[in-house]
Order: structure tokens, then sequence, then C-alpha cells
């Protein structure tokens, strides 16, 4: 099993009347899971945080050659080609979601070496979004600064509220959400106390592949992925 996010700038019109449409458009051989969102700053201000004209699609496939058959063939994949793409090897997980492998290791301490990328995934519960919002957007603050951070975005499509984030090492993404993250060890307290989601999965990758570019670079060069 692997998973890959694939983002890209459509423009406003375009990319609203893209996520619209919802995952259910997203169809492929050997796609387990999708979930379609408009890209939104880490950290931004509540207000312009929504980059209305990028779009993100994360997906689980069974293998690298569904991902490839998606890639050729799919239409959904020629209106994401101009864009940014990496493909990831589930390393751990917390929680649940969909396509993932129920027998995951849970551990924090998983051995890696190399960049991580880190999903948190949650189905939203309505009347929590505005608490939820609060308690992200104050950690969010702290991860645009923290040490080890290579790239990172907020997905939102509700009930589907997602982060995804590039780090250096497994090392400075456990030192952000265990030890730094001061924001962020008290929105997961305020999560546990009264849930903010249905359902969640926080989950550790391994990238072993970046194609494309975003802001004229790709944020996980292959230059950095054979040095590992």
């Amino acid at each position: 099993m692997l998973a890959s996010i694939h983002v890209a700038d459509l423009g406003p019109r375009h990319a609203l009347a893209f996520v619209a449409k919802g995952p259910s458009r997203v169809t492929a051989p050997g796609l387990r899971n999708a979930n379609l969102a408009l890209a939104a700053r880490l950290g931004g201000p509540l207000p312009t945080k929504t980059d209305i004209g990028r779009v993100a699609l994360i997906a689980m496939w069974d293998d690298d050659a569904a991902l490839d058959g998606f890639l050729a063939e799919s239409p959904i994949a020629q209106t994401l080609a101009g864009g940014w793409h990496v493909r990831l090897e589930p390393l751990r997980a917390h929680g649940s979601w969909p396509g993932l492998p129920d027998d995951l290791p849970k551990s924090r301490r998983v051995g890696s070496t190399g960049p991580v990328a880190v999903f948190t995934m949650g189905k939203v519960r309505i009347p929590r979004l505005p608490a939820f919002l609060r308690a992200s957007g104050k950690a969010e603050k702290q991860v645009v600064t923290a040490p080890g951070l290579l790239w990172g975005t907020a997905l939102v499509r509700p009930p589907f509220v997602a982060t995804c984030s590039l780090w250096e090492s497994a090392e400075a993404s456990a030192g952000y959400a265990f030890t730094a993250g001061v924001a962020h060890n008290d929105a997961i307290a305020a999560g546990r106390a009264k849930p903010f989601h249905h359902r969640e999965a926080f989950v550790r990758f391994h990238p072993y592949a970046s194609t494309g570019h975003l802001d004229g670079r790709n944020p996980l060069p292959e230059s950095r992925l054979a040095a590992i």
C-alpha cells in the first residue's frame, strides 16, 4: 500500500468547481480512498486563509502500478499535472482512515532515515468546527517556524480537514509534535477532552518519489531523496 498527495494551482474559478464535485469523481483501479480539498496556508489569518486557487488530492493506493495507471489515464490526474505530487510509504499511524492498513505500527519510534511526511486527517464534527479552527490555528502558527519543516499546507473541504507537512527527519517532526509544539499539545488535549472529529488519523510516511513544482520549486527535490 502507498499514499500520494497531488497539489496544483488551478485558479479560483476552476479550483472551486473541481473540489465541489467531490472525491467520488476520483476513480481508478487500485484506488483505496481519495479526498479532494482546497489548500490553506498554515498559520495564515483566518479570513484569508484559504488559497482559493490551489487544490489537493490525497489518495491511498494498492501499489505503484495503480498510481502509474491513474497518472497515465485519468482526466483528474491531467488536471493536476501542472503541479506537484509525492509518493509515500506509510510508517506509522495513530487512529484509522479508509485505505490505510490496520496493522501499521502505532509506536512513535519507527526506524526511518531522511525526510518524512506527516498527514493529520479528520472528519470534523460540524458543531466543533469553530473550536477546532481555533485550536489548530494556534498550532499552525508554531509549525511554520519549527526547525526542520520543509513545506506544509492545510486542506479544507468540510467535513474533511487535514494538514500535510514535510520534514527533514522524523526527529524534527517529533520535536515539534511532542516537545516544542506547545499549542499542538494543547490542541491534542482539547480534542481528547471533547473530540473534534468523527474519525481521525495521524500518519507518518517515508517519501520516495517527488515530481513537479509549486511556486517555482519542488518542495522535496530528488537530490534530497537521493541523499537518503
